[in-house]
């Protein structure tokens, strides 16, 4: 089986432009997503799914600084650029993470291809019961899933974020389309924070680098934000998928 992780990246945000090109350090966030993700020992390929923006020779700059192919596609139907990057790259499953995720985690990717792997299902995440901090999000679907969705897919919210077809058609939840289930967690840690959409977000991703470095399990950085609830619990965090439920807006 070829695992091929995608990781989507663009230039325009409305909370905060050029965001993934942001630099802690020597480092911009995409490049530390990009080497954390490459830690998989599960994935095949990891390639970047990007666009025609103006600007995204940056993106694209540091992909081949870290020797990532890249791929532009479609700025709005994010379910189409994947479809067309699997199309050229070719693979039997799909790993769907983002790149406004600095620190997400290898260990958890592999983890979720696992339970993909043993289960036989066509889409399995970490995120259909979310128990992690959000920005360590982790998809796995197959190939035939992706294709599927990119055939019957119509709604805007479900262009624009690619997996959301699939499993709102999920046996999770009740439909019967594509068989599913969740890698979960216990504790809870839901309530955490460790991506990237907003200035306050940038604050907290570049503090914890400072504190902790850039290469540490997710628990570590939940851990020093609980050890520090009078540094962290001045930062704003966002809800979790408010993109998604704007999107749901927007549908109406």
């Amino acid at each position: 089986m070829k695992i091929l992780a995608i990781t989507q990246a663009r230039i325009g945000s409305t909370r905060l432009p050029n965001k993934v090109l942001k630099k802690i350090g020597e480092k911009t966030l995409l490049q530390m997503h990009l080497e954390r993700v490459q830690r998989s020992k599960l994935i095949n390929q990891l390639i970047v799914a990007t666009t025609d923006e103006i600007g995204v020779e940056g993106i694209v700059e540091v992909a081949n600084l870290v020797g990532i192919k890249t791929f532009k596609g479609n700025l709005n139907d994010v379910l189409d650029r994947f479809y067309s990057a699997y199309k050229i790259f070719g693979a039997d499953a799909i790993v769907r993470v983002t790149s406004d995720c600095p620190l997400i985690d290898p260990s958890l990717i592999d983890s979720v291809i696992k339970l993909f792997c043993d289960s036989g299902h066509d889409y399995v995440s970490n995120t259909l019961n979310p128990t992690f901090p959000d920005g360590v999000d982790v998809e796995v679907f197959k190939a035939t899933a992706l294709e599927q969705a990119w055939h019957e897919a119509t709604l805007k919210s479900d262009r624009e974020h690619v997996s959301a077809y699939i499993w709102k058609n999920s046996t999770f939840l009740g439909k019967d389309k594509f068989k599913s289930s969740c890698f979960e967690n216990n504790p809870n840690y839901s309530q955490y924070r460790l991506t990237v959409d907003t200035p306050d977000d940038f604050v907290r991703i570049e503090k914890l680098v400072e504190m902790i470095g850039d290469d540490g399990p997710w628990l570590d950085y939940v851990s020093c934000i609980q050890e520090h609830e009078d540094i962290f619990d001045k930062i704003k965090a966002e809800e979790r998928n408010l993109g998604y439920k704007k999107s749901l807006e927007r549908d109406k």
